[in-house]
């Protein structure tokens, strides 16, 4: 457990919840049968005991076990003969009492997790009072906001103890859970593992957007990133179902619950850019307020349609790493949280205020967004800038070497994708009206006209490749792109 500002002796009040009785009679079990430490060490650490003689007790008892020696009070004496705290108690003849106190095999753990829970609420006790101590204390360098934060990453750990440490599964469940999530897919619409993206040439690739992956969305400026990103947030959102999941939870059965960090156009800016794409109004009409009647009046239906979207945009510019995951902690205890959208990546600052160069700064934020990917159980999201490189080159298709301080983003993310649209190149290139090679540009750029590729330069779980998708410019809108013929795939395995 965390260290408190306060040792347990020294508070005054009302006395801190504990039960020595069960610490007495769980260690009397394990001094009997050293098979109980099996089954409590998953959830019981020696400093969740409140008497400090029964954690030593435990740790050392522990520490035996774990070597494949046996401990018992006769293995144990030689390890207490100086210890101040047992003579109080009696010297090594306590540690014959206890085993005369032992339990079952079978009450074991529930003693264990009753000494747990009172762990825990001693705890709640500490964090309360270093938040109070810490609140009356004025310093500079320790502002409300960031002690707000701090408290609640304390709390949101306490809370995470006991769940993550799975230890090994059996070969038969692990192929139980694996056919569960076959099964999911086999059942949802398009076979899917994950969550639709909302474009099906997009889902065929990936699967949907998995849990715990980080998948990285990177482009040069005007490629259209964010609309991407943006569309497959509000597709996700759009598509929101409540219901019981396969494994009997309640949770989204389609589409989720969507948390959307904008650390670089403000929320209204993003809300219009998704009321663009669902209305089908130009979104530099919605900023100059330039609609028709007809437009407005769709416009005005989408906002309706939209109020109650499950889509939570933070647009707080700047945000550390740390305050990014304290907010999604929040978001899902609250209402839920199924994926996790950032735009982009290197507009965030890492946690600590130590500068080690970019590069350190950016590993540390990329692993950050992979923790919270594991942490939380949802795909992450975050979007990227590429370096100039990519305009130097004839062709101008972005590789993995062309993402800014790429090492640590391509080796932390699961899935790194690029927006490239080779209508934006192409246009720049138009020759004058009565040079000859006018009508040749005229015919290429009628091809390349709204269409758009999301090249996948890596993918941890499957293959890499280039997914062609339509793109509306007035609408800052991607779909899926119509099939020149109706059996064929226009996507090409690379």
């Amino acid at each position: 457990m965390a260290d408190g500002p306060t040792a347990p002796e020294e508070l005054s009040g009302s006395t801190l919840p504990h039960n020595v009785e069960a610490e007495q009679a769980l260690l009397g079990a394990l001094l009997v049968n050293n098979d109980v430490f099996d089954r409590v060490s998953a959830i019981l650490r020696a400093d969740h005991f409140f008497d400090p003689v029964h954690a030593r007790i435990y740790e050392v008892a522990g520490e035996r076990i774990k070597k494949n020696a046996l401990a018992t009070p006769v293995t144990l004496k030689a390890f207490f003969e100086e210890d101040a705290g047992l003579a109080e108690l009696g010297g090594p003849a306590y540690l014959v009492r206890l085993a005369g106190a032992a339990i079952s095999l079978f009450a074991a753990r529930d003693y264990a997790q009753l000494i747990y829970d009172l762990a825990i609420r001693r705890e709640l006790i500490l964090i309360g009072q270093g938040i109070a101590e810490k609140a009356m204390r004025m310093e500079v360098d320790s502002e409300p906001r960031d002690q707000i934060v701090a408290a609640e990453q304390e709390l949101y750990q306490l809370g995470e103890q006991g769940k993550v440490d799975k230890g090994f599964v059996t070969f038969r469940r692990a192929v139980t859970e694996a056919v569960n999530v076959a099964n999911a897919a086999y059942l949802r619409d398009g076979g899917l593992a994950g969550i639709s993206t909302g474009l099906a040439d997009l889902d065929k690739w990936l699967g949907g957007l998995h849990t715990s992956d980080l998948l990285i969305l990177a482009g040069r400026p005007s490629m259209g990133k964010t609309a991407l990103a943006t569309n497959i947030a509000y597709n996700i959102a759009r598509s929101y179902k409540r219901g019981i999941r396969p494994d009997g939870s309640e949770g989204a059965v389609e589409g989720g619950v969507v948390g959307f960090y904008s650390l670089e156009m403000s929320s209204e800016q993003l809300a219009a850019r998704i009321l663009s794409e669902a209305s089908r109004v130009p979104s530099d009409q919605i900023r100059r307020g330039d609609m028709t009647e007809e437009e407005m009046r769709r416009f005005i239906q989408a906002a309706r349609e939209l109020e109650n979207c499950p889509l939570f945009i933070d647009d707080t510019p700047a945000l550390p790493i740390s305050t990014i995951a304290a907010r999604a902690r929040r978001l899902k205890r609250q209402h839920g949280l199924d994926a996790l959208f950032i735009d982009y990546l290197q507009l965030a600052r890492p946690a600590s205020s130590r500068s080690e160069g970019r590069v350190q700064e950016v590993s540390e934020i990329t692993q950050g967004l992979k923790a919270i990917a594991k942490e939380l159980n949802v795909p992450v999201i975050a979007l990227s800038q590429l370096s100039r490189q990519v305009e130097s080159r004839e062709d101008k298709r972005p590789q993995l070497s062309d993402l800014r301080e790429s090492g640590s983003i391509e080796q932390d993310a699961d899935v790194v994708m690029f927006v490239f649209r080779e209508e934006y190149y192409h246009e720049r290139l138009e020759p004058p009206q009565n040079d000859p090679k006018y009508a040749e540009w005229q015919t290429k750029m009628g091809d390349l006209h709204g269409k758009a590729e999301c090249i996948i330069g890596k993918q941890r779980h499957g293959p890499v490749g280039t997914v062609r998708l339509a793109f509306e410019g007035a609408f800052t809108r991607f779909s899926n792109l119509v099939k020149p013929y109706q059996a064929g795939s226009d996507i090409d395995f690379g």
